[in-house]
């Protein structure tokens, strides 16, 4: 089993309810896209998925475990087993872009081989062969200060893609780059989850993408699972009720000004282009 959740909710300590009695499964290989209007609770049910926020309700397994239940190694293991590509990827600016894929195993290495990797990197050629799958071998030794936010959202895909994790979650990652680029890296995703027969979850803001890329699709809205479908059962009719509230225009890759400008909302300030 890839994950289940069952009833499962988060109230967060000043009363706001995220989610609420979300009841989902995925088998071990699923590939699942997320989508909804903003704010809808996508990041939210990511985190939870995670292990990285405790549910306040319901019960949540991921990876055949309960991590609510677990002693502190244990849980730190099943993390090692989660890997997550980020919106803005956490990666410190002066890191260069080998250590930054390599720390993908920093929780399954022994120590020894962790801390001696953040001095020289011990796995070059496969901190590139991870970066070439995503047209950026070439920017191995560049530090991450010095390459774009579209760049930066490949490299943590290349880190996860390093890491071979079981499940991976992956909250907007294509959200700095243009179209063409995010079509590509979104399938590389699939296609390295396919491959390793690994659970993949991605939250996808252009539904189009949703829906070419990935078998099933959830709808968020409003903290509460709106559809789980097939993709191809997924109408335009459907689509319009989720995002009733963002106007009269779906979200797409072909929409550019949409897209562009949700990109640089959800982008802190970062050195250099969009994309490359």
């Amino acid at each position: 089993m890839g994950f289940r959740l069952d009833g499962v909710g988060l109230t967060h300590a000043n009363g706001f309810t995220a989610l609420a009695d979300v009841s989902l499964a995925a088998a071990r290989g699923e590939r699942i896209a997320v989508i909804g209007p903003s704010g809808a609770g996508k990041t939210t049910l990511l985190r939870l998925l995670g292990a990285a926020l405790r549910p306040t309700e319901g019960v949540l397994s991921l990876l055949d475990a309960a991590p609510w239940t677990l002693p502190g190694g244990e849980l730190r293991g099943l993390r090692a087993r989660i890997g997550v590509v980020h919106q803005a990827p956490p990666l410190p600016q002066r890191q260069r872009v080998v250590t930054a894929v390599l720390a993908g195993r920093l929780g399954q290495w022994p120590l020894w081989r962790s801390v001696a990797s953040l001095v020289y990197p011990l796995d070059i050629a496969g901190a590139r062969a991870a970066l070439t799958r995503l047209d950026l071998g070439d920017r191995l030794f560049e530090r991450c200060d010095r390459i774009s936010g579209g760049q930066l959202q490949r490299v943590g895909i290349a880190r996860v893609l390093y890491q071979q994790p079981n499940l991976v979650l992956a909250d907007e990652p294509v959200s700095a780059l243009d179209p063409a680029l995010a079509r590509q890296a979104v399938r590389v995703l699939v296609q390295d989850a396919t491959a390793r027969n690994a659970t993949l979850v991605a939250s996808l803001h252009a539904v189009d993408l949703a829906l070419a890329e990935f078998p099933r699709v959830v709808g968020v809205r409003d903290g509460r699972i709106a559809f789980d479908l097939p993709a191809t059962d997924v109408s335009e009719a459907r689509l319009r009720e989720l995002y009733a509230s963002e106007g009269a225009e779906l979200p797409t890759l072909a929409n550019e000004a949409r897209f562009a400008a949700h990109a640089v909302d959800a982008q802190p300030p970062l050195t250099g282009a969009r994309c490359r």
